[in-house]
């Protein structure tokens, strides 16, 4: 059989845990690399799992198609998936699982800032090297920790731009209304933003959370329309701020500048609020109109971009999606300069990273966060993403609404 073929290998006794696996099938048990990969793919957060998981696919079958050579091998890479349904303590024990009982070498972190921080220590036990495609906050970092290793930049990146560019483009924006999600990184990353339009003179006139779960958010916005703002902030995940935005639109809440993060970065959001999203503003990690090329299995964005449209029916890869590709293709590289797949030795090869891939400039920080990244600000127009920041990548002049 071809040794670039791509299959699903589900036994029972793995189905009843929930794990799958994809992987190309291998010449020897011994030339295969075990990626544990514990998703939240049933459950609220099920569309950023299943975001994940189509990076770490589309990483996959490329890897595969070339072989990941190290130590005189090529070897092929296996993904060990699990489902951890939405559930933080699930998350951590089942990377712990996959470690110990799966064997798996190294870890793609679960989905969030939240649950990639209770995950860390595990892998951080184990010396096992996680790469995180969806985790910002700078609790994961303040910890301290040797295995863990982000691709997203700290929460005040996708914070203090907005903030200048508003700031810079409408003196009339003053008073800021903010709804977060008491959760990690919806309520770090808010946070982030408050000191941000602070810094930029601007008051928040209103600062309310509301809790993991909630499906009614008609108080908070009562509350956040009586107090008149020019600017309405709301964080959370995307079912989260759908159904926000709907709310407020209900309830009759207006502001010249509506930002939401991180929802509209996901092409699902425009197309489930339909007109509701027009004009609304947020930031994203990553935008497939960036161009990079580098020595990674994809080799530019352009090329990332043509193969996630070809095996996703014509789909636009959005930051989580580029993010979980990005982990896996960083991966492949320090395997391929440490030599091996000694866990350690991969570990100090990703640190000492210093490249340009198709997701941008790969440098870490000490503390395991990427910090050679310039996030993009953008706002939706007619259903789409228009880049107002950096410059270099601009497509368009932020948008005010009426009030």
């Amino acid at each position: 059989m071809s040794m670039s073929r791509v299959f699903w290998g589900v036994t029972s006794a793995v189905a009843a845990l929930g794990i799958t696996a994809i992987l190309a099938e291998p010449a020897a048990a011994q030339d295969v690399i075990k990626v544990g990969a514990p998703l939240p793919l049933t459950g609220p957060l099920s569309p950023e799992g299943l975001k994940q998981k189509r990076g770490y696919d589309l990483w996959a079958e490329a890897a595969n198609a070339k072989g990941i050579k190290a130590g005189g091998k090529t070897y092929n890479v296996e993904i060990v998936y699990a489902d951890y349904a939405s559930n933080t303590p699930r998350a951590v024990q089942t990377a712990e699982r996959m470690i110990t009982e799966d064997k798996v070498q190294f870890l793609f972190a679960p989905f969030g800032s939240g649950a990639t921080k209770a995950a860390s220590a595990i892998s951080e036990k184990y010396k096992v090297p996680m790469l995180a495609p969806s985790a910002s906050s700078q609790e994961i970092f303040d910890q301290h920790f040797k295995f863990i290793f982000s691709t997203l930049t700290g929460n005040e990146t996708v914070s203090v731009p907005i903030a200048k560019l508003v700031a810079a483009k409408n003196k009339d924006i003053k008073r800021v209304a903010i709804l977060a999600r008491n959760d990690l990184f919806p309520l770090a990353v808010a946070q982030e933003f408050e000191k941000a339009v602070k810094a930029e003179g601007m008051e928040v006139v209103v600062s309310e959370r509301y809790a993991i779960g909630a499906m009614d958010h008609s108080a908070a916005i009562t509350k956040m329309r009586a107090a008149n703002p020019d600017w309405v902030y709301a964080s959370g995940y995307i079912n989260d701020l759908i159904l926000i935005r709907r709310q407020m639109n209900d309830l009759g809440l207006k502001a010249p500048v509506i930002t939401e993060i991180a929802g509209p970065a996901y092409a699902e959001f425009a197309k489930t609020v339909g007109p509701l999203a027009e004009n609304i503003t947020s930031m994203s990690w990553w935008h497939p109109a960036v161009r990079y090329k580098g020595p990674d299995v994809f080799g530019s964005t352009e090329a990332f971009n043509e193969a996630f449209a070809k095996k996703f029916n014509g789909a636009e890869a959005d930051y989580i999606e580029a993010g979980s590709a990005a982990c896996g293709a960083i991966l492949q590289l320090a395997i391929e300069k440490a030599g091996t797949v000694d866990p350690v030795k991969v570990r100090d090869a990703i640190s000492a990273t210093d490249t340009e891939t198709f997701y941008g400039r790969v440098q870490f920080h000490a503390d395991g966060q990427i910090n050679s990244l310039q996030p993009p600000v953008f706002q939706l127009v007619g259903g789409k993403p228009v880049i107002l920041w950096p410059d270099a990548i601009k497509a368009g002049e932020i948008r005010f609404m009426p009030k």
